[in-house]
């Protein structure tokens, strides 16, 4: 796993191979969760998908998959033998309703459109990232790791290994994979000037403060 540099959009005109993709990924329906936020990455030099909240993407080439994390997780998994891999993005570990910004939810999804793409459950390998404290004061809360032990718990019970991660502290991510060479990258980005993560992590924790009902007990909203 390495650290890339900061990457930027832009223009895929002076890559044809790279527009050629870009105009098909466009061109293609998508399902529903799929993430679509097509680009070309002129650090990279290809292109790429961004991963919004909720979302995931799964494919056989090494497209790029990019997403930036906050106390959010994102599970990259791949199929070695098969060189299909794919990442999600979830803001909780459970939920109500079937949403991708639920761990619970986004796992089983990305899991059954890779096995839908020919993977083998069995030989799944996994890369985690995120979980981040990234809202001081609100560690009492403890989102990011709630996040990471519930991703951690749920590969180990489906008996996938998870080969490498780069989880919790107080850092902002940007991850980067390849999904038919497995490859991820990240790169801590500095707590400051993350206006879009901390508002992003503040709506994931209104939605696990407890508040007393009438009844005497405690609802989660």
């Amino acid at each position: 796993m390495s650290t890339p540099a900061a990457s930027t959009g832009g223009s895929a005109l002076g890559n044809p191979a790279a527009q050629a993709r870009l105009n098909a990924l466009k061109a293609q329906p998508r399902k529903s969760g799929e993430a679509s936020f097509f680009f070309y990455d002129a650090h990279f030099k290809n292109a790429a998908v961004k991963i919004l909240p909720g979302e995931y993407f799964v494919d056989t080439e090494d497209l790029l998959v990019m997403t930036t994390l906050g106390s959010c997780i994102a599970a990259c998994l791949w199929d070695r033998t098969a060189g299909i891999g794919g990442m999600n993005h979830f803001m909780l570990p459970e939920g109500n309703g079937d949403s991708g910004r639920y761990g619970s939810f986004a796992m089983e999804l990305l899991i059954n459109e890779m096995m839908k793409r020919g993977a083998n459950r069995g030989r799944m390998e996994a890369k985690i990232f995120g979980g981040g404290a990234v809202i001081s004061g609100m560690n009492s809360l403890n989102v990011g790791e709630r996040n990471t032990n519930f991703v951690i718990d749920y590969l180990k019970t489906e008996r996938i290994p998870i080969v490498s991660k780069d989880v919790m502290d107080v850092y902002p991510r940007k991850v980067c994979f390849l999904p038919h060479s497995g490859k991820a990258m990240v790169k801590r980005l500095a707590p400051t000037n993350t206006d879009a993560l901390v508002q992003q992590d503040r709506a994931a924790i209104q939605k696990v403060q407890p508040v007393a009902n009438s009844g005497g007990s405690i609802d989660l909203f």
